[in-house]
């Protein structure tokens, strides 16, 4: 079987920034989901911070999913003390992890 010389030089490069969001969306929905998986377990096991754990990890999803980020919003604007913290720590998280 003879390979064509273009075929031969492709090679794939994982340096693109379409590959780069692509990884760090798949990095942050992992993260997002051991965070509740480990909230949740915390609910159960009085060692772990279940409620912490459920915050940070229900946060990191919202970044994707509307829904939740829609139930967050809608929660923290009973409290105005929440809704500027849930601000700020959207306007961190944006800062730390850069555009998505």
């Amino acid at each position: 079987m003879v390979i064509p010389p273009d075929v031969e030089r492709m090679e794939v490069c994982y340096n693109t920034p379409t590959m780069r969001r692509k990884i760090k969306k798949i990095l942050i929905l992992a993260l997002g989901v051991g965070f509740v998986l480990f909230g949740l377990l915390g609910l159960v096991l009085p060692v772990l911070q279940g409620v912490l754990f459920l915050i940070i990890g229900f946060l990191l999803l919202s970044l994707y999913f509307p829904k939740i980020r829609f139930y967050i919003q809608k929660h923290a604007e009973k409290n105005k003390h929440s809704l500027s913290l849930l601000n700020k720590v959207e306007k961190w998280i944006a800062k730390f992890i850069g555009n998505i």
